[in-house]
């Protein structure tokens, strides 16, 4: 038995033992057919969580969740506008990467803890040539679920390639690409799928994948359109993978059919809900509107007792085994309890219980 941390920042998330062994496997070359047929496996049952129409496929990446949303926004870009979704600080981070390939691109602000403006959107769309849409699901800046299935409509109204930045999302959420009109979606190994860190991965549509040849590419590591073509013809990633990372992800996949991807987001709901319950029991407010929330990530403004700082806390939770997460908005003092990972309600109790020591010993000074 590996030691149980009980992880509440958002991501890397709590994993099984089954998974973290899942990475002993004897040394393989990864030109080997053994392992092109693992990552063939893999790229199947990635593609089929989002979409079973045979008309999209995953391409695999090493890297951070933001790998993919790299590749995605580096590769798919042509001379028309992309038009960002900037509603916290991983909207602003797509605006930071579309900003640093020097693209064509539109910003649209909007508050982190408030839903979109949909009719706002829609009027910057029409005053301008928008070729793509980006946009967050989970907006873990705040918890915020952005409705990208509404958000699609719009985009199949006037012709837009949607981008959609799943990282969060992903695993948890039930999304299904073709109906709600996704063109790419970016994933990562280590949030709800509960693997290890290491794999991003984009979802495609094939025909939007065969166009973005005729672009010019403008990297080498992260172009999308070369590792879908090379993984087409070979079986294989351009350079060299992750492996025993792939072998926990198979093992992490594996283990989510079981499970399947509602029951595990009805699991991190529940563990959603008994948060919040425990915070208003204590008195805490969390930022975001139950209604629009995505029930994954939850930030609560930071109690006003003397003697409170969030690094003592966090130390506090860590000396138990419990990894809570700073705030990330801008006007708010704030720090961020997820529920994702291979966790319960029980779990969430029992850091209700000592959430509600710690406090009261400030309290108490």
């Amino acid at each position: 038995m590996v030691k149980r941390n009980i992880l509440l920042n958002p991501g890397p998330a709590t994993t099984t033992d089954t998974v973290k062994y899942a990475q002993i496997v004897p040394d393989i070359c990864p030109r080997e057919k053994e392992f092109t047929d693992l990552m063939s496996s893999v790229i199947r049952d990635l593609t089929d969580f989002a979409d079973t129409s045979g008309e999209y496929t995953a391409v695999m990446f090493g890297g951070s969740g933001t790998s993919a949303v790299e590749a995605i926004i580096s590769s798919t870009a042509g001379k028309d506008s992309i038009l960002i979704v900037n509603n916290g600080a991983y909207g602003k981070r797509m605006c930071d990467i579309a900003e640093i390939y020097g693209l064509n691109f539109i910003e649209f602000k909007s508050k982190s803890y408030e839903p979109l403006d949909l009719d706002s959107l829609e009027s910057v769309i029409k005053e301008n040539s928008i070729s793509h849409i980006g946009i967050v699901h989970n907006e873990t800046t705040t918890g915020l679920l952005n409705d990208i299935e509404a958000t699609g409509r719009i985009c199949k109204k006037y012709n837009i390639m949607m981008i959609v930045d799943g990282v969060s999302s992903y695993g948890a959420i039930p999304v299904n690409m073709k109906e709600m009109n996704i063109t790419y979606l970016a994933g990562c190994s280590n949030k709800n799928l509960q693997a290890m860190p290491g794999v991003s991965f984009v979802i495609a549509r094939i025909d939007s994948l065969e166009k973005i040849k005729s672009i010019s590419p403008r990297n080498l590591y992260l172009n999308l359109y070369l590792q879908y073509d090379y993984f087409k013809r070979t079986g294989q990633m351009r350079f060299t993978p992750p492996v025993q990372t792939i072998y926990s992800l198979k093992q992490a996949i594996k283990e989510l059919k079981k499970e399947g991807i509602e029951n595990r987001y009805e699991r991190y709901s529940d563990s959603w809900r008994t948060l919040i319950k425990g915070l208003e029991k204590l008195g805490l407010t969390y930022i975001v509107p139950l209604k629009h929330h995505s029930r994954l990530i939850t930030a609560i403004q930071e109690p006003d007792i003397d003697g409170y700082n969030f690094q003592d806390m966090h130390d506090y939770f860590y000396g138990k085994g419990f990894t809570i997460y700073p705030g990330k908005l801008d006007g708010y003092n704030s720090f961020r309890i997820a529920n994702i990972g291979d966790i319960t309600s029980k779990d969430m109790e029992v850091f209700l219980e000592l959430l509600e020591v710690y406090l009261n010993s400030k309290k108490s000074c």
